[in-house]
């Protein structure tokens, strides 16, 4: 079992932000991504059908004899992760927006958040979030749209500038000096949102987080491979293969797939 892929899935090909954060820290580790573009966003999806989107996308992983699965979508965490180790027999790795950091070191006492409706309004989110942020001022903005638009591959898109910007402005003016990005579609749009934000707001994802997370798991399960060269990295999307080449296409891609699930 330990030569076994590391499973990982989202609601589009945004959780590849954390699939590269995973295969720089596990190298010699196998993968398997599934990115259901098809039913993105999970955010404007009520609670039963996040549910069940994951529970299919954990089914067709163990498929593929999966190890270990990672939730790269912080919606599908914060409303299904509990159920997925419920029901199955196998770690699971979720991510959540990195609220904690930003609440311990901002100065400004005023922090922004930017994710999708799924996510500030479950319950995982709402724990975490009043555990740290006491004295402290968390602005939320939803992102509407802006999943759609990367999925679509008008990342660069003046249209992305522009609504970006419209979600951005309102933090700005309330002087956040942290910006917490709340989905793993997120981490693509650093360098439109560092154009603009001011240099002394400091923008955190989940990714490194979620990687060592899974390092140590794999680990603790006594599930790390025992060989010693390079690991292979399949994707399955059953949506445009253009769109998953194109935003993987300075990384290593040994199989690319279209697979209607």
């Amino acid at each position: 079992m330990n030569d076994q892929a590391i499973g990982i899935f989202d609601s589009g090909i945004g959780g590849t932000s954390i699939w590269r954060e995973i295969a720089t820290a596990l190298p010699k580790e196998h993968t398997i991504y599934l990115a259901d573009s098809k039913n993105a966003p999970y955010g404007n999806r009520s609670k039963e059908e996040i549910i069940s989107l994951s529970i299919k996308n954990t089914k067709k992983l163990l498929e593929f004899n999966c190890k270990t699965i990672v939730v790269a979508c912080n919606t599908a965490t914060t409303n299904a992760i509990k159920i997925l180790r419920a029901q199955f027999d196998v770690p699971f790795i979720g991510i959540e927006p990195a609220i904690k950091p930003a609440a311990l070191n901002t100065k400004t006492k005023k922090v922004g958040v930017l994710a999708t409706r799924g996510t500030l309004s479950s319950a995982l989110f709402s724990e975490t979030s009043d555990l740290y942020t006491q004295g402290i001022e968390v602005i939320e903005v939803i992102g509407s749209g802006l999943v759609e638009l990367i999925e679509q591959g008008k990342i660069h898109s003046l249209e992305m500038l522009e609504l970006l910007t419209s979600y951005i402005q309102p933090l700005v003016e309330k002087d956040i000096d942290y910006l917490v990005l709340g989905c793993s579609h997120y981490p693509y749009l650093i360098p439109i949102l560092k154009k603009i934000l001011p240099d002394n707001v400091v923008i955190i994802d989940s990714g490194e987080a979620v990687a060592r997370q899974t390092k140590a798991i794999v680990a603790e399960n006594n599930l790390l491979t025992p060989r010693r060269t390079q690991g292979t990295h399949t994707f399955y999307t059953n949506h445009k293969l253009s769109i998953v080449q194109d935003i993987l296409k300075e990384n290593s891609i040994n199989t690319l797939e279209y697979l209607n699930f």
